[in-house]
């Protein structure tokens, strides 16, 4: 029997047994009452205010307080305890420092830049792997569903990541679209930064077209706005999203319960590939393009 049948014979079973569970256990009807949303909904624990500005405390200050938390300490505890001969966690830190160092920054920026830089795609790149790593470990953050422990409303457990909320991948989104300006204007001035936006051999093209080569250029620095943060936030989003559907949402949302049996193993799957793959991927894949955006502005060729 080939690959191929195997898998259409494991589908089938598969889509068999659901269909059956539904026969005999059948179906609540949809729940109303279940909003998947609220998951992703940031109230206030601490109310704070200063004028028309919020400050509210809410589980996404604290995911951020704890990403920080993490990379600043984990930096520290790591640079005071480095050995001779490394054991298994500093060889973990030394490729991840090799892969910031000599991979992201060092491929991407000549030797003076990629020194003075450095710093800032590390700490871009930890902070980004804490904060969605951090996103599928459960802590106590759901307080629209509490649990009773000795007459006290504890917050459920859930999963929550801040790289999850759009505001934090566009804040720092902003942070590199400003850094990487502002780095090109100090290294070719204002004006010749400017004028490195127009690709080398225009010389003999006419004033207007130079000027929609150049209004294009602008449109695309714009846009990096906009794919740099969605790119990390909808990534981070829907994998949460599916971990909520496929661990049981799902079953809850459509009324049948037999139905958790079926997808809760797909809900391993996905939590392995996103905690494996994803989390990783996302924080290397930002750091790389900011690497390469100072790149492109420093560039003698750009």
């Amino acid at each position: 029997m080939s690959g191929k049948a195997k898998v259409l014979i494991g589908i089938g079973t598969y889509l068999g047994i659901a269909v059956l569970m539904l026969l005999i256990f059948g179906n609540a009807g949809k729940n109303d009452q279940f909003k998947p949303q609220n998951e992703f909904k940031l109230e206030p624990w601490v109310s704070l205010h200063i004028g028309s500005l919020d400050l509210s405390i809410n589980k996404a200050v604290l995911y951020l307080v704890i990403a920080s938390a993490l990379t600043i300490l984990a930096m520290v505890w790591i640079s005071r305890r480095m050995a001779e001969k490394p054991n298994r966690v500093q060889t973990a830190v030394e490729v991840s420092y090799d892969l910031t160092k000599n991979n992201i920054t060092g491929g991407n920026l000549d030797p003076q830049t990629a020194a003075r830089w450095f710093p800032f795609v590390a700490a871009l790149f930890f902070f980004i792997w804490f904060s969605n790593i951090i996103g599928f470990l459960p802590l106590p953050t759901n307080t629209e569903h509490t649990v009773d422990v000795f007459g006290l409303q504890i917050p459920a457990f859930a999963i929550y990541a801040a790289t999850a909320n759009i505001s934090i991948p566009l804040v720092l989104t902003l942070v590199v679209w400003v850094s990487y300006h502002v780095e090109g204007i100090r290294t070719k001035g204002f004006i010749g930064y400017f004028r490195s936006w127009l690709p080398p051999g225009l010389e003999a093209m006419n004033p207007i077209a130079k000027g929609a080569i150049f209004v294009i250029e602008v449109i695309s620095h714009f846009v990096r706005l906009i794919s740099l943060s969605v790119r990390l936030f909808a990534n981070i989003l829907a994998g949460h999203l599916l971990l909520l559907f496929m661990g049981g949402g799902l079953a809850v949302l459509l009324g049948i319960a037999a139905l958790g049996a079926l997808t809760f193993p797909l809900a391993f799957l996905f939590f392995i590939f996103e905690v494996g793959l994803v989390a990783t991927l996302q924080a290397f894949i930002f750091s790389t393009l900011t690497a390469i955006y100072i790149g492109g502005a420093t560039s003698a060729s750009h």
